[in-house]
């Protein structure tokens, strides 16, 4: 399959047009309209320094359904002793600068450049991009952050510093969605931290009608979301 190029315009081709690799299209900018419609699509921007901007939608499509999170037995402990203090939107971009530090700290490469971040920024200030925090104290110790729409919550990426912080974020994350009757968290691609919680690979297929039935999509609208300040 050809790889689009975009223009000034906000459009994108088809998604399940994507290469078997799920790269999309490449070009286009990081305004807050371009990235609102690429969610709303099924698709999400990925890459690196020095690299031009690209778009994906692979297929399969992992995501975790918020009624089957598996929180283990000491997980779960870990929960009700409220180990971690959990908050939401309180230090946005300071937990996107934690994702990205810890991945170069472990010597991984990050997408989180300069010109993603402030993208992402623009978005939280808009009311479309959301995080939670896991504090231990005063330090912050753990967190993600993503986009949600209407009844779907797309994760871009987490982090922790202190073990099983990430996990207490997420697992409480999804048992929020589930009581607010979300669809799904969209996780983009697996990892074992994902899978051992319930991540599961879906055709693209069946991402792209799920994002349909719940009012995004092609016709759909860009419904913010509200988060508790506390989880």
């Amino acid at each position: 399959m050809p790889v689009f190029r975009l223009a000034d315009e906000i459009i994108f081709p088809d998604p399940r047009w994507a290469t078997r690799e799920g790269l999309l299209a490449v070009g286009g900018d990081l305004s807050a309209e371009r990235l609102v419609l690429a969610y709303r699509l099924g698709i999400f921007p990925w890459y690196g320094e020095g690299e031009p901007t690209l778009w994906w939608s692979p297929d399969p499509r992992c995501v975790l359904f918020p009624q089957e999170v598996y929180v283990s037995s000491r997980l779960d402990r870990i929960i009700r002793q409220r180990r971690f203090r959990l908050t939401c939107n309180q230090v946005f971009a300071g937990v996107v600068s934690a994702c990205a530090d810890v991945r170069v700290q472990n010597g991984e490469e990050t997408w989180l450049i300069a010109e993603m971040r402030e993208a992402f920024q623009k978005l939280h200030e808009l009311g479309f991009a959301h995080s939670v925090e896991a504090w231990e104290g005063d330090e912050l110790v753990g967190g993600l952050y993503g986009v949600a729409l209407g009844k779907f919550f797309f994760g871009e990426s987490m982090f922790h510093r202190q073990t099983n912080a990430s996990k207490v974020v997420l697992a409480q994350l999804l048992r929020y969605l589930d009581r607010e009757g979300f669809i799904l968290l969209d996780c983009q691609v697996p990892n074992p931290h994902l899978t051992s919680m319930g991540a599961r690979d879906i055709p693209r297929h069946d991402f792209l009608e799920l994002l349909a039935r719940g009012g995004l999509g092609p016709d759909g609208r860009a419904e913010k979301v509200l988060l508790p300040e506390v989880l």
